[in-house]
């Protein structure tokens, strides 16, 4: 089967994702003071994170919109998410608790339900500026929280960067931005479903009406 380029970087998106999973494991060989498991799990989260958005952009603009990419694409990123924030609470729970995890995780779940509701009547809901600022809070709640594994700040120069206390800030950010940004969904999302009933039953009675009048 061809695939084309946009499907091609979101299949690398998945395929990055065990190999995200495995630095972070304690089977990963370069683990130590240097930093480098962290360092190398950072870095890879985020070209991951940069290819959810660089895929959809290539679709629209060469054309390439499938129905693989519509049901790969969404799936990588929750697949991608899930997976960072469960390797997390393992990995640094002073940053990332159980609950954290899950509420952050409930909601992407959430926003799929609606979705696949929307889709099947017949309509979509737009990702809004809440739901992109949500995307944008995690990637750096994520790294964070990693780099926070090895080190509680970094100086650099006279500067110290509280590498620690941007993790939790982050993460607690995250959660609220992702708990608005459901609501917010789910508010769009219920309008326009009442909209979509209330455009039904006004067809049926005008149908019973043309329906009464013929007979």
């Amino acid at each position: 089967m061809h695939m084309n380029l946009p499907n091609s970087i979101t299949m690398t998106r998945i395929v990055m994702i065990p190999l995200f999973l495995w630095i972070l494991s304690p089977h990963f060989p370069w683990q130590g003071p240097n930093g480098a498991q962290e360092i190398l799990a950072s870095i890879l989260f985020v070209l991951a994170s940069m290819t959810d958005g660089l895929d959809g952009y290539l679709a629209r603009k060469r054309g390439q919109i499938t129905t693989m990419g519509m049901l790969l694409d969404p799936l990588a990123d929750k697949i991608m998410v899930t997976s960072a924030l469960i390797a997390l609470v393992a990995y640094n729970p002073q940053v990332v608790k159980v609950w954290i995890a899950v509420v952050i995780i409930g909601r992407e779940f959430l926003i799929s339900g609606l979705r696949s509701i929307a889709s099947s009547e017949g309509f979509t809901i737009t990702a809004s500026e809440l739901g992109k600022l949500k995307t944008v809070v995690q990637i750096v709640s994520v790294t964070s929280a990693i780099l926070a594994h090895r080190w509680n700040e970094w100086h650099i120069g006279l500067l110290v960067f509280p590498v620690k206390w941007v993790a939790i800030a982050a993460i607690y950010f995250t959660v609220i931005v992702s708990t608005v940004s459901a609501v917010d969904y789910f508010v769009g999302f219920w309008k326009k479903i009442d909209h979509a009933s209330k455009d039904r039953r006004k067809a049926a009675v005008l149908s019973r009406g043309r329906s009464a009048r013929i007979t």
